[in-house]
């Protein structure tokens, strides 16, 4: 029962039910992929942190986040925070609660953590829940769920840098929730900080009272005692009644190899311990629950979870498929339904970037599939669908919040599965009306009608096309029109919604949406523009199928369905890079780009050649041409003409 797998953190001691040895499971594997530096606990220590929290009433439960533009020092200030409360050991820490090894190799915090922690104030034990969220706006669907959560947040300022863009989108978002925000001006202590200036920004810019603004220094660890009274002082309680029926909200999950479908959730009403039975309301299916307990920071088991706390929960027998783990979700015991009335969820943002991913060994496919279904299960903002493709076989659209999301989740992919993958850009479907009435979708290129029938047979062409809406500050109008109207947009409306603040909507194809358009759009506006898009159903378009051909030949495998204004474009694109990856050979290669029976794009490989007249000194001229035209007509077999 001692043994321990590697590289799979730190296990948490357990009491035996039939003796009070302690000992560790082999199957308890945490969200931390690499060591942390949070010590091990023993029964005693278990025994006094349970009493301890038993004894805190739930007006003395303090959940809030900390929020921030990337890289102004949200980990590091919860490492602070967790070394003042004597939750970690004080030392060397480095983004204790950065658990994923893709986030300690990249130095960006990819998933929302959360942490439980002890604090003394004036004489009484106080409970707070803290949880360190992403900075990056591809990860902008952790904060919005951590949200749910608390009470409040710390809205963290770089005092160099001042408020950026996502300290912007954070504060509408927490103001919308009505949540209460604490400024923090942190790095005061560097040579280019500018306190006053920062304090100024927030009041102008955010109007939020600068009084209750605590100035720090995380890395340093100075002035970071100040911080704690303000959130015990100024972010209210979480409300609930324990005496009521159980009510929880899911709020994230994550896969364990040996227990299956471990729940993050945030109690409501009621408590919830082991041997209980609970349902869900969207599934209908019902649980045991094997064990309860919080993060602090590792996972710690607990008696019963009351009312105002999150904590996590496993069942046994496990929640072995990840699917029926639906983040939103509200769960209840057995016999409560009727009681409950369940929570309104949360609203998931909608997908920016859209790639195909594919197995690079076809008999890994499997594999494969349950390894993204588990990524999937710790992060909902991606979204699946099966696609295939004649070159690379079976495979996936998947959609992202961003590049940097979808290069994350490659990451994740290679370091926690060991897999690996092939990404292409995604195919958009179009539809064919045929003069017979007929109406096909077409999700396969190959499949688009070749020009001679499309000219006889075919009435229209159409394709799908969306309304984004772009809310963008004002300077940026005239830079985010024009890459709207380059990709082929139709304006439909623009005004102001604050003297500042522009709404911009345009019809867009979803061709040019799926390929990165929001990337585009954060670029020229320095990440300052958000973007939503809904249905706009389906618009007759002038559409050609682009095809690559190698010496005449069509390769199927990277056909497209273009737009006729963006043919010659992309065909010298193309061309271009195919010639960089086509070795040399000893014939003349010529690849071509074609639309219909037009060639839009032409690059010729020329071949190796042997000098043939190397031996000839002072040969007749007919000697040298009845050699080269003896080379030519074997340059004709080697080609097969």
């Amino acid at each position: 029962m001692q043994t321990c797998l590697p590289r799979l953190g730190h296990r948490l001691l357990f009491r035996s039910p039939r003796s009070n040895l302690l000992f560790k499971p082999p199957g308890t594997i945490l969200r931390n992929f690499s060591g942390s530096p949070s010590r091990h606990v023993t029964f005693k220590e278990l025994e006094a942190l349970e009493r301890r929290i038993a004894d805190i009433p739930l007006e003395r439960y303090r959940n809030f986040c900390i929020v921030a533009h990337v890289d102004h020092g949200k980990s590091t200030l919860s490492d602070r925070l967790l070394e003042l409360t004597g939750t970690i050991k004080a030392g060397d820490n480095k983004q204790v609660l950065d658990k994923l090894e893709v986030e300690r190799e990249r130095g960006i915090t990819v998933k929302a953590q959360t942490c439980n922690m002890i604090y003394n104030y004036k004489g009484d034990d106080y409970l707070l829940h803290l949880v360190d969220t992403p900075g990056h706006v591809d990860f902008r669907a952790e904060v919005s769920r951590s949200y749910a959560g608390c009470g409040g947040a710390l809205l963290l300022v770089d005092a160099s840098q001042g408020i950026q863009a996502q300290t912007v989108a954070n504060f509408y978002m927490a103001f919308s929730l009505g949540l209460e925000l604490i400024p923090v001006i942190n790095k005061i202590d560097l040579p280019s900080a500018n306190v006053p200036w920062a304090l100024d920004q927030v009041k102008q810019n955010l109007e939020l009272d600068t009084d209750r603004a605590v100035m720090v220094s995380a890395k340093s660890g100075k002035n970071v005692e100040a911080v704690l009274p303000q959130v015990i002082q100024y972010i209210p309680p979480p409300v609930g009644d324990v005496k009521k029926p159980l009510k929880l909200l899911l709020m994230d999950s994550w896969y364990d190899n040996y227990r299956g479908v471990i729940l993050l959730v945030r109690i409501f009403d009621g408590h919830v311990k082991a041997g209980d039975w609970l349902t869900s309301f969207a599934t209908g299916l019902k649980y045991h629950v094997g064990e309860v307990g919080i993060m602090y920071p590792d996972q710690t088991p607990q008696t019963m979870l009351r009312a105002g706390q999150v904590g996590y929960i496993y069942f046994n027998p496990s929640m072995k498929r990840s699917q029926e783990a639906k983040v939103g979700d509200t769960y209840t015991t057995v016999g409560s339904e009727n009681l409950v009335e369940p929570l309104p969820g949360f609203e998931e943002p909608k997908p920016m970037v859209f790639v195909a991913v594919y197995p690079v060994d076809p008999s890994g496919y499997k594999h494969l599939e349950d390894s993204i279904q588990q990524i999937i299960l710790n992060d909902r903002s991606v979204t699946l669908q099966k696609e295939s493709s004649e070159a690379l076989g079976s495979g996936w659209r998947m959609g992202f919040l961003g590049t940097l999301h979808c290069s994350v989740f490659e990451d994740r992919l290679r370091q926690e599965h060991g897999a690996s993958i092939v990404i292409t850009p995604p195919t958009v479907p179009c539809k064919v009306i045929w003069r017979d009435g007929r109406e096909v979708e077409i999700r396969n290129p190959a499949e688009f009608p070749e020009e001679e029938i499309a000219m006889n047979r075919i009435t229209e062409v159409q394709e799908p096309y969306v309304l984004a809406t772009i809310t963008l500050p004002e300077e940026y109008v005239g830079k985010v029109i024009e890459l709207c109207e380059s990709n082929r947009g139709s304006q439909k409306d623009l005004h102001y919604f604050t003297s500042t603040q522009v709404i911009l909507k345009y019809d867009l194809p979803l061709t040019h949406l799926v390929d990165d358009f929001f990337g585009k759009i954060k670029g020229i506006t320095k990440g300052y523009a958000t973007l939503d898009y809904e249905d706009a159903g389906w618009r007759r378009s002038s559409l050609v199928k682009l095809q690559l051909m190698v010496n005449k030949v069509p390769v199927d495998a990277v056909a497209r369905v273009v737009h006729t204004s963006q043919v010659e474009r992309l065909g010298k694109q193309w061309v271009t890079k195919f010639k960089e990856h086509v070795d040399r050979q000893m014939f003349e290669v010529v690849i071509q780009a074609a639309a219909g029976r037009r060639i839009v794009g032409r690059e010729t490989i020329k071949p190796f050649r042997k000098d043939v007249l190397q031996k000839l000194h002072a040969s007749d001229v007919s000697r040298r041409r009845k050699l080269l035209e003896k080379q030519k007509e074997g340059r004709k077999k080697l080609k097969g003409e």
